[in-house]
Parts: structure tokens; C-alpha cells; sequence
């Protein structure tokens, strides 16, 4: 599969899909005999992945040391990258903690505009009269 075809799937642009590669967060891809990268369903499940993580707020440094560790086939890095994943997810579950407590205070002040538009209806109705 083509760089274009793999961005439109995974939603990410060439341009991301290329620096992902060249600072060697997934390894060099294979090109055909054109020299156009054609990409496999590893290479596929890797972009995907580092996709998800990015979105979940890991790190560029975070994430490429977890792929170097995943690169190495090692059983010994398992935990290594099972810390890596375990701190990232607590940094996350910070963040939606304040995401959470951000939204309720909007939906705070839309329900006191909801309440001063009502009182503003009502008092316009009873001038009306």
C-alpha cells in the first residue's frame, strides 16, 4: 500500500507518516522498484499504534523509546514497556480528570445563561402585558 493510501486509512498526513519514519519511530519502509514506499500490515499496525499513543498524549521521546524497546523482539523489555505504558496512562487519566472538571464548569455557566435567558423571556413576556 502506497503513503497515501495508508494516511487517508489511518488519518494522518504523509508529512506525519515521513517524520515517524525518519526519526525512526517505525523502521525504514520498503519501497517497490520505483522508490515509492509500500507499506505492509506491520507497518500498518505500527502507524496505527503510535497514532492511538500520540492522541493519548505520549511524548515523541516516550514513544520512541517504548518502540526501540518493542524493536528489540526481547521478552526482557516487557516490563520496561509495561512501565512506560503504566506512567503514560496515569498522565492521562490526569488530564481527563481536569478535562472533566473543566467541562463541568462550562456546563455550569450554560446552565446559568439557560436560567438568566429564561428569566429574560419571562420578564420580556410580562412587560408585554
Amino acid at each position: 500500500m502506497n503513503i497515501k493510501k495508508v494516511s487517508e486509512q489511518l488519518e494522518i498526513t504523509p508529512d506525519t507518516i515521513r517524520y515517524y519514519e525518519r526519526i525512526g519511530l517505525v523502521p525504514p519502509i520498503n519501497r517497490n522498484k520505483n522508490g515509492v514506499r509500500d507499506f505492509t500490515d506491520l507497518d500498518i499496525q505500527r502507524l496505527d499504534f503510535i497514532k492511538c499513543m500520540r492522541h493519548a498524549g505520549l511524548s515523541i521521546e516516550s514513544l520512541h523509546e517504548y518502540m526501540h524497546l518493542y524493536s528489540l523482539n526481547d521478552d526482557r523489555t516487557i516490563p520496561a514497556r509495561k512501565k512506560i505504558l503504566e506512567e503514560e496512562a496515569e498522565k492521562l487519566d490526569k488530564r481527563i480528570a481536569s478535562l472533566q472538571e473543566t467541562r463541568a464548569y462550562l456546563q455550569h455557566k450554560i446552565d446559568v445563561y439557560d436560567s438568566q435567558l429564561t428569566q429574560a423571556t419571562d420578564d420580556l413576556k410580562l412587560s408585554e402585558e
